[in-house]
């Protein structure tokens, strides 16, 4: 049975006083990006910096006291964890979260901060789930789903409640979608108080469990992949999210591993917002046009979650800057005489590029006599790089862009 706006209302008036409104306020330069009015929906500002809490909430509240006091396990690659935990410390239950060896150090340091008992176990999501399983029946701990559960799927959908008074005349919402929890519960929600609001699910590409068991017509599993969305690495959806997503949501795309890196780049600088890969992929699925008919429309990007690790987010940066053209590295062929370091750079510095980094060999020039010089660069862009090369060309120097 799918879950009901009555569930989804009943779950707000339950957790209202302990989750927080966030904003979802318009952007401008995120309208322009994209040809429509876009908005911004910012889950990422939550407590525990996930949509996550709402459902987990929900369903604690809901929970007889005798199975809460059993004490609870969770598997989770990180929100689900952060979420339980927090609420389950709130309301002086304990709580056991198994989590993926992989798992961002920043989501484990927080969850274990929120006073939960962390197992790392297996590469990934699915083989967390199972050791989760395994704790429940051997210790008789109660098993909190992180998207296969009424309570929860209703928790998530007090999200498309607020979008719904904050964004009038709302006519699309775009949401992450790992195993489903998110997209069944904003979907129940609008799809019973609004119908005319289209819900699009954005997966990311290495990992399109829904889109995959869409197109079967059944529910099927995909092969495990490493991605920068780890909140959505999921092999196999819910079996209740898979009825709803099939009921009620209209379209899933799908985005690349690129497309969401730029996308968080492009949260971090133009809209000063931090968010996690699953967090952005409905971002990146609008600024790469995934989806038709949107022009002119009042759309709003679920920004699910902003808990990325700050090595993660530095390694972003540098290959989306690489991707635009405001990051290049060249290979400069010149004669080993003295003087050509200092020519190389004059005329790199006449074009206003920034050196950051020198790499000066003999051993690896391609012809004997001659020096090659690796520089990295901080440009304004491709056409920039490619004003540098013809310079550095028309000087004699033979460049290669790296």
């Amino acid at each position: 049975m799918l879950v009901t706006l009555e569930d989804v209302q009943a779950a707000r008036q339950r957790i209202a006083e302990h989750i927080y409104l966030s904003p979802c306020a318009r952007s401008e330069t995120f309208s322009r990006a994209i040809g429509a009015h876009g908005f911004l929906k910012l889950e990422n500002l939550q407590m525990t910096g996930a949509y996550k809490e709402r459902g987990a909430l929900n369903k604690l509240l809901t929970m007889p006291p005798a199975e809460r006091a059993k004490g609870l396990v969770a598997a989770s690659a990180g929100n689900h964890a952060q979420a339980v935990a927090y609420h389950a410390g709130r309301l002086g239950v304990a709580a056991t979260i198994v989590m993926p060896e992989a798992t961002p150090l920043l989501k484990v340091v927080n969850t274990r901060g929120h006073g939960a008992e962390v197992v790392l176990h297996g590469a990934n999501y699915d083989e967390a789930y199972a050791e989760a399983r395994r704790l429940e029946a051997t210790q008789g701990l109660t098993f909190v789903h992180p998207f296969d559960d009424p309570a929860v799927i209703a928790g998530q959908g007090t999200l498309a409640l607020e979008l719904l008074e904050q964004v009038p005349d709302l006519d699309a919402v775009l949401v992450p979608v790992g195993g489903g929890g998110l997209v069944s519960g904003v979907a129940a929600a609008l799809k019973a108080k609004a119908p005319q609001v289209r819900v699009i699910g954005v997966e990311t590409e290495v990992l399109p469990c829904m889109l995959a068991s869409l197109e079967e017509g059944r529910l099927v599993s995909v092969e495990a992949a490493t991605t920068v969305a780890d909140g959505i690495a999921v092999k196999r959806p819910g079996e209740l999210t898979f009825q709803h997503v099939q009921q009620l949501v209209d379209e899933v795309v799908t985005v690349s591993e690129e497309e969401i890196a730029s996308a968080i780049l492009y949260l971090l600088e133009k809209e000063k917002t931090v968010a996690e890969g699953a967090g952005a992929v409905a971002v990146a699925a609008l600024l790469n046009h995934k989806v038709h008919g949107l022009e002119g429309k009042r759309v709003v990007a679920l920004v699910s979650g902003g808990n990325i690790d700050v090595n993660v987010i530095a390694r972003i940066i540098e290959r989306g800057l690489a991707k635009e053209g405001r990051l290049v590295r060249i290979i400069v062929h010149l004669p080993d005489k003295p003087g050509q370091l200092a020519k190389v750079s004059a005329a790199v510095a006449s074009h206003r590029a920034n050196v950051i980094e020198v790499h000066h060999t003999r051993a690896f020039s391609h012809r004997f006599g001659d020096t090659t010089l690796q520089l990295t660069l901080e440009t304004r862009g491709h056409d920039h790089v490619e004003e540098i090369l013809r310079a550095l060309r028309e000087r004699g120097y033979h460049v290669e862009r790296v």
